[in-house]
């Protein structure tokens, strides 16, 4: 000790010297010399508090403390912290535990804080918040207990924390938290009790000078009571006020029976709301009365001269009034009430209770909109009263006693707990600072107070349904923040006439549930009136009108669903389907799709996102911060979107229809399988969402958002629309667009000598509309004059690389201005084969020159209708004739047609080449087929066309469904058919002007044939009892189907013609209905074939069993019955085409015996058909060709 006697001393030596440059730079009056007084009680000051809790030997001064001013704190504290003069480390370490297990506790510095407490601003104005102050700053503080002496004092804050602002809130600052009493430097003095006792009003007697009759209202009182109820401290534009009110309790009932209120505007006195207290009694003096503005009765008010103090036994005495004014007062007249309970909801309306309730936040669920969780059970919502101050002193572990406030439950919206709510009604008193220090906020907890705010206080939400738009707000800045919109730009509220994107995006929804119009609310009618009545008084329980997922979720709902709902049963129609061998059963189940509307989920889906183009995609998508979803959208009439201004576009849609397509490869043996999940081997779903613009909120989003910083973000492909100051334009009118695949192109000159690779491309002809135009000012100039006048426009640009995103947009039939960037003397449209493309490719599309998009150049738009001086734009899509459609002679032309999709299923291709013909190992082409019907005006009877889309053009582009109306463009014509027209059988020995299918009227001579058999789903041989015939190998399975074909002859008094039925068609020609035919089905599989041959009407039968079965008998007596011999309405075609169909002989001469008369006539030879369906007559007197001369 003795050896360490020196360094002590030369240690408080120059912590005395630190100390006392301190006191004159920060606490000395400016230009006063120090003042050792001031020096001694400082120190003295701090040597009370360091040894007042436990004896610290050998130092008599904290040395390891430092002082630091305001200006310190607030320059050099980057990080939240806290300092305990009183306390060891030991009792530091007991004091962090308060922060809870995840040791999120405020950092120990070691200060010595010392300043004067005040009211006053920077600005030298009294708004009721608490400063520290000193020489060199000021800061802003919260205390717990507030005694009105302090102020104006110079005090060592012994326990306090300091929190910065925030790293995102450059223009903030700090704020004290002062957990402990300050210790005084320089005595306070304590105000004495008066001389005499002050007069006094009771509440009971002051409520009675509120009477219009009084007239003793006009002179100053003082009142005292208990104060029952404070009011939220109010803050308008104009001026800021707080309500109180006094109670007069009453010993036998032991509660208060009487009150009144006083309000307290005084700039000086608004820091009286700090220091009062729920359950204390206070004397107020110098009140007077008046009237408040707007409203129709009086109340107390503060004057200039008011002072606050403590009710003391002995200090105060009861004013007596003249008798006249001790009459009860009257009946208070009812305050006007706004009825909630509207017709319809009577039932629905609940009321709010009114309490009150201490507790700890736990969490902060949404600091901007004023949401926090208190006890882990309940949400505390503060947007309904004013909480400026609260809000940076609230975070987990504060503890708050509220008091008057709101509890509702089962407000729904989305929200599952109870919810406290105080009003302007009740108040908010801060009863512990917390221990853990401010979490780091994501930038969705910083933005958006004033949005919050004016959904509150301008558009007058219920909290119900404020629970809910936070809630959606919070979903989705979720979705597209931070790559798409910064959140500030999504969340940020300017002005009523500029709202941010988040709000115009609940605009349309907030207008249907909480129409505009509603009353302001006026803060002294819901602090004063009795009974209470505030926007949360009442509430109806909100059933959530939608939610906003994220598309990745939406994707996954929506294969979910599909798949759910897939049923191979419901997708094929029977009976055809139990004829089917494995591998056409397989087929039909290949591709199925599902459409999914946003009322099938609940709740009722929306859909948002950022609509982009993508550089390797043939069409447009949404996308959000969890993925993209491929997206169809259409314009007015079912037009495709030409308008590339919508790319990059924030879209909104309420309406619109989920698809999802469903791609099984399964192997079912039969029919009978198909309940049998483990069949399917392998199981895809492709997802795109298909709405009208018209139907869809689209809000520009500002370009310099829609790029992310991180070369990993997921918009990178979305295309930069601004535009350099120099740029030149030229408009052309696009008259066709190929398919958009992988081409070869010729490399450019200077290139890589490497073999290029296929790139994916595409390309469209059209027409320059004029010469090239310079930008002047915020529009295009003239047209500059071309240089061969007579040379034709016709122009083919090529889109390469990042020039593929504009596919989408580009339509034929439009015009669209080319954007390029350059300067002013670099005609870069006239250039002339820049892509090195041969002249034989420009020939055959009817050009004169080629052009390749550069990756920098844009689009736009352009009306037709406004481009002046140019003739001949078309007006409507070109058209195929129906003849031209229809005629043989053009087997090899271009076709553009309209046309409804009636069906699509997966198929092999129509025209096999050489290498895919059986015994060839080549992979397996894929196609889809198409069956469409035209859209004719002259034609009643739509014709039915198949198209066959095969690879590169897999998959098929999006929309192509069974009942969507599609414009087919230059489609290669192979085959083409006509509609089914009812005709005479002798029509068909015309040759070539004969339809290859057609309908007759006919009669069923007789049968020819029958054959009934079970065959192996497998390997289709005959399956006698269910068992496969095959020798040898063992089928992988033991399913059987069953098969039928029949032949019968017809005739419609014109020719005749043998007609082969298969499988379905069997039942309908033998006139069975389905349990008839499937019980003679079960019958065959005994013998597994059964088989039947007439050689004419009359002629012996031939059968593979026994004529004398019961089975072949029965079916000999069913074939030669009136039941099967009858008028029927068959749909047929030809069993070859006409192409192929040989030579017909001549007519023959044939003898017919009529009665007792001989005829003989010339017979045409039978004809050959293969049945399409039957269908019994609607009146069998009209059939034949000759049963209206009968």
């Amino acid at each position: 000790m003795a050896a360490c006697g020196p360094q002590v001393l030369t240690s408080e030596q120059a912590w005395l010297k630190a100390a006392q440059t301190f006191i004159q730079e920060t606490l000395c009056p400016a230009g006063k010399e120090l003042n050792a007084q001031l020096t001694e009680l400082v120190i003295d000051c701090v040597k009370t508090v360091w040894l007042s809790q436990e004896k610290r030997p050998g130092f008599s001064l904290p040395l390891s403390y430092s002082f630091v001013s305001v200006q310190n704190l607030r320059t050099h504290q980057r990080l939240p912290c806290c300092s305990h003069l009183s306390q060891s480390s030991s009792a530091y370490q007991v004091w962090a535990q308060g922060s809870g297990p995840n040791g999120n506790s405020l950092c120990q510095e070691r200060l010595l804080l010392l300043g004067t407490l005040t009211d006053l601003s920077v600005q030298e104005h009294r708004n009721g918040s608490l400063y520290v102050r000193d020489n060199t700053g000021i800061l802003g503080c919260e205390l717990i207990d507030l005694d009105l002496s302090w102020l104006g004092h110079l005090f060592l804050f012994p326990s306090w924390s300091y929190l910065p602002p925030a790293r995102w809130n450059s223009s903030g600052e700090g704020h004290l938290e002062l957990w402990d009493a300050p210790v005084p430097v320089f005595p306070v003095t304590i105000n004495l009790d008066p001389l005499t006792p002050i007069p006094v009003l009771y509440p009971e007697m002051a409520s009675r000078l509120l009477r219009p009759r009084s007239k003793l209202r006009v002179m100053q009182r003082n009142l005292a009571g208990e104060l029952v109820r404070l009011s939220a401290l109010v803050k308008s534009q104009k001026k800021a006020y707080f309500v109180l009110s006094l109670g007069e309790s009453s010993q036998a009932i032991s509660q208060t029976v009487s009150q009144v209120s006083i309000i307290v505007q005084i700039p000086a006195q608004l820091v009286w709301h700090q220091v009062l207290r729920p359950g204390r009694a206070y004397v107020l003096t110098g009140l007077r009365v008046s009237k408040v503005r707007g409203q129709r009765y009086y109340v107390w008010m503060t004057s200039p001269s008011s002072h606050l103090m403590l009710l003391k036994p002995g200090c105060v005495q009861e004013l007596e009034l003249e008798e006249p004014f001790l009459e009860a007062d009257p009946k208070p007249l009812p305050s006007p009430r706004k009825s909630q309970d509207r017709k319809g909801l009577k039932g629905l309306v609940r009321d709010s209770r009114l309490l009150h309730y201490a507790g700890t936040v736990t969490s902060v669920l949404n600091e901007p909109a004023g949401l926090y969780e208190l006890d882990g059970k309940l949400v505390l919502c503060l947007a309904y009263q004013q909480f400026h101050s609260l809000r940076r002193v609230i975070r987990p572990g504060v503890c708050l006693e509220l008091r008057d406030v709101h509890l509702l439950q089962s407000v729904g919206g989305g929200t599952t707990r109870p919810v406290i709510a105080p009003c302007l009604h009740g108040t908010i008193l801060l009863r512990g600072f917390s221990y853990q220090k401010p979490g780091t906020r994501s930038s969705l907890q910083v933005h958006g107070a004033s949005l919050y705010q004016h959904l509150v206080w301008e558009r007058q939400l219920g909290l119900p349904l404020y629970m809910w738009a936070t809630k959606t707000l919070e979903e989705l800045a979720c979705k597209l923040c931070p790559y798409v919109l910064r959140h500030h730009q999504f969340l940020q509220h300017s002005s009523p006439g500029n709202p941010s994107l988040g709000l115009q995006l609940l605009a349309s929804s907030l207008d249907v549930l909480a129409p505009p119009g509603s009353p302001i609310r006026n803060a002294h009618s819901e602090i004063l009136e009795e009974p209470h009545h505030c926007p949360l008084q009442k509430y109806a329980r909100l059933q959530m009108p939608y939610c906003v997922p994220t598309l990745a979720t939406l994707i996954k709902e929506g294969e979910h669903r599909a798949w759910a709902s897939f049923d191979p049963k419901a997708l094929l129609s029977f009976p055809e389907t139990a004829h089917l061998p494995s591998c056409q059963l397989n087929r039909r189940l290949a591709w199925s799709w599902v459409c999914l509307l946003p009322c099938a989920f609940h709740p009722a889906q929306v859909l948002v996102g950022v609509l982009v183009a993508s550089s390797h995609k043939d069409f447009l998508q949404l996308r959000d911060q969890s993925g993209s979803l491929p997206c169809l959208l259409l314009a007015k009439h079912s037009q495709p979107v030409t308008d590339p201004r919508l790319i990059g576009c924030l879209v909104w849609a309420r309406k619109f229809q989920l698809v999802v397509e469903r791609d099984v490869r399964s192997n079912f043996p039969s029919w009978k399988e198909l309940e049998v999940a483990g069949f399917i081997k392998k199981r895809q779903a492709r997802v795109y969402v298909q709405f009208f613009l018209s139907d869809a909120l689209i809000l520009p989003v500002p370009r310099t958002t829609l790029h992310s910083a991180t070369p990993s973000a997921p918009y990178t492909e979305l295309p930069c629309l601004e535009r350099p100051h120099i740029v030149q334009s030229r408009l052309f009118l696009l008259s066709h667009k190929e398919a958009l695949m992988k081409r070869n192109f010729c490399a450019p000159l200077g290139a890589s000598s490497e073999m290029p690779k296929p790139a994916l491309s595409f390309c469209v002809s059209g027409s320059w509309l004029g010469g090239t135009q310079r930008k002047e000012g915020n529009g295009w100039g003239l047209p500059e004059p071309l240089r061969e006048q007579n040379k034709d426009q016709k122009v083919l640009l090529i889109f390469l690389g990042c020039s593929v995103r504009w596919f989408a947009v580009l339509h034929p039939g439009q015009v669209y201005r080319l954007v390029a960037p350059g300067a002013s003397q670099t005609p870069v449209f006239e250039a002339e084969c820049s892509s090195c493309m041969s002249q034989r490719p420009l020939e055959l599309a009817g050009c004169v020159s080629c052009l390749t998009v550069q990756d920098e150049w844009t689009l736009e738009f352009h009306s037709s209708q406004d481009v002046s001086g140019v003739l001949g734009i078309p007006e409507a899509l070109p058209k195929s004739s129906l003849t031209h459609l229809l005629s043989g002679n053009f087997t090899d032309s271009l076709v553009s047609f309209s046309a409804e999709i009636l069906s699509r299923i997966p198929c092999g291709p129509p025209l096999t080449p050489h290498w895919m013909q059986p015994g060839n190992t080549g992979a397996v082409r894929r196609c889809v087929k198409l069956t469409v019907a035209l859209e004719t005006a002259d034609c009643e009877f739509p014709p039915h066309l198949d198209i066959y889309i095969e690879d590169p053009h897999l998959p098929p582009p999006l929309g192509l469904l069974p009942g969507a109306r599609v414009y087919f463009s230059q489609l290669e014509k192979r085959v083409s058919s006509v509609p089914l027209p009812h005709i005479y059988l002798a029509e068909l020995l015309q040759g070539n002007q004969a339809p290859f299918r057609a309908t007759a009227s006919c009669h069923v001579v007789f049968i020819s044939s029958l054959q009934l058999l079970w065959v192996c789903a497998h390997c289709t041989s005959i399956c006698p009892q269910g068992r496969c015939s095959r020798q040898g190998l063992t089928c992988p399975t033991q399913a059987s189907i069953s098969q039928a074909s029949i032949r019968l002859l017809v005739e419609d008094g014109t020719a005749e013609a043998m007609v082969t039925c298969k499988d379905h068609h069997v039942a309908a020609a033998l006139g069975l209905g389905p349990s008839e035919w499937t019980s003679l089905l079960e019958f065959v599989r005994g013998p597994g074939r059964v088989a039947l041959r007439f050689s004419g009407p009359g002629a012996q039968l031939e059968s593979s069993a026994s004529i004398h079965e019961p089975l072949t008998l029965f079916l000999q007596t069913l074939c030669t019955s009136p039941s099967v011999l009858r008028s029927i309405v068959l749909s047929f075609e030809l069993e070859r085409r006409p192409s192929n169909i040989t030579p017909l002989e001549p007519p023959r001469l044939q003898r017919f015996q009529c009665g007792e008369f001989p005829f003989l006539t010339r017979v045409n030879p039978r004809l050959r058909l293969t049945c399409l369906s039957i269908q019994e007559p609607e009146h069998p007197s009209s059939l034949g060709a000759f049963a209206s001369s009968c």
